[in-house]
């Protein structure tokens, strides 16, 4: 039986390419720059603190995508999916609202809204997978 699904599979590809890009792109052009800022110490670590919990954010979430896309681990972990989904949907509001607010072109909520929406449709393609496999089995 084929447990492959291409939407959480596609989902994982484009979270791990944010996550390098985030990783280094980020480190680079905001990371590097902050820490050499005139903030305070005390702010410079906070704001690194979580830029780095979002790096692990999207590591995490990259690896639930792939494997439940590849069918191996969270292949059936729905809430966690939904979570992860949902997530990287609720990713794209910031990023929205800072470029209407401030008039701004804020390009990273085209990764996140992707992710998002191959990730619910993912999920809804793995449950009617699951919900005809039950039916089968219910009917021999």
């Amino acid at each position: 039986m084929n447990t492959r699904n291409n939407y959480l599979l596609i989902a994982g590809l484009i979270n791990l390419t944010t996550f390098f890009l985030h990783l280094i792109g980020g480190q680079i052009d905001l990371v590097d720059p902050m820490m050499h800022s005139a903030l305070p110490l005390e702010k410079t670590s906070q704001l690194l603190g979580a830029w780095h919990m979002v790096t692990i954010v999207l590591l995490a979430t990259s690896y639930v995508f792939i494997s439940a896309g590849l069918g191996k681990k969270y292949a059936h972990s729905y809430d966690l999916l939904h979570c992860s989904a949902y997530l990287n949907l609720s990713f794209c509001i910031p990023f929205l609202a800072a470029g209407f607010y401030y008039g701004l072109l804020v390009p990273q909520w085209v990764f996140f809204l992707p992710i998002g929406v191959l990730g619910i449709l993912g999920v809804r393609k793995m449950h009617e997978h699951d919900t005809v496999a039950q039916g089968k089995v219910q009917s021999t």
